[in-house]
């Protein structure tokens, strides 16, 4: 019984692995084939039609050509890093500040206002582009102004996106507060001196999500920045490079510039991922 236990086990593991590397090269095929076209050089293949995958002469043509004066890519980047700094560092203030409101203090309209920011949640912004398109238009935020713009809307909700935060404050026991403002300590003091250093793992996670929106946004930042070269971010400028008539030229330049904008993320994701996992099923709680 036990061998055949035993067996039964290791044939279920067998398959499970099996199961687990197909969707692993699936997933991680478009990956690999984007890292390896950005080091495809247009002068030397792309003669005629390209039926391979790996190039034949490995090339840094085109991480030259975005650092090159033929493009504004730096300019780019630097607008997608300024909007996704001051994105994070506002809106991880705020979600901290929110969550810890509604965690720890009791007052009228409290439960209320969870559930009509949570009703509101359920709605997707893109109802409201083109109402604060014309909102921020009449403030001078669009175009030249888009990047003031986009940080100002990625800010202005950010309260709303209190959940996970919230419930991870509610493990942390409440007794530790009743026992700081028995001795006199202030909401703030406790907050910034009690609180937030226990709470490394939702902060981190909190501003990783912050970062990332910013970072991937495309949909509104195009609407914002409509037809002003130097307010675009990364994703903006470069899907207007594959929509010139020459396709495969710029093609394996937006490849190379994707693999840069990749970096970032990939280098947060691999050093906190511990923190953004905790913060993850340490807010998962009922409060």
């Amino acid at each position: 019984m036990n061998k055949s236990y035993k067996t039964k086990r290791a044939i279920g593991n067998a398959i499970a692995y099996i199961v687990l590397i197909l969707i692993s090269i699936i997933w991680l095929f478009p990956f690999v084939g984007l890292v390896l076209q950005s080091f495809r050089s247009y002068a030397t293949e792309y003669g005629g039609m390209v039926d391979y995958l790996v190039p034949k002469q490995f090339s840094l043509d085109n991480y030259t050509f975005l650092f090159s004066g033929e493009t504004n890519y730096i300019r780019w980047y630097a607008n997608t890093l300024v909007i996704a700094f001051f994105v994070t560092v506002f809106q991880t203030i705020i979600i901290l500040c929110v969550s810890y409101a509604l965690s720890r203090m009791r007052f009228a309209g409290r439960e209320l206002l969870m559930r009509f920011w949570l009703i509101l949640g359920l709605f997707p912004g893109f109802l409201t582009m083109i109402c604060l398109y014309f909102l921020l238009k009449q403030f001078g935020l669009t175009q030249a102004g888009a990047i003031p713009g986009l940080i100002l809307v990625s800010v202005a909700s950010s309260g709303m996106g209190y959940y996970v935060c919230k419930g991870y404050f509610d493990t942390i026991p409440k007794a530790l507060d009743e026992a700081a403002r028995i001795d006199g300590a202030t909401r703030a003091r406790i907050f910034f001196t009690m609180i937030i250093p226990m709470s490394k793992p939702i902060i981190i996670y909190t501003a990783l999500v912050a970062f990332m929106a910013p970072w991937c946004d495309y949909v509104f930042a195009s609407y914002v920045a409509f037809g002003h070269d130097q307010s675009y971010n990364v994703a903006v400028a470069m899907t207007r490079w594959v929509w010139t008539n020459d396709y495969q030229g710029y093609f394996t330049r937006f490849c190379a510039g994707g693999v840069l904008i990749a970096i970032p993320v990939t280098l947060l994701f691999m050093f906190l991922q511990k923190y953004y996992v905790e913060g993850v099923t340490g807010g998962a709680v009922k409060g």
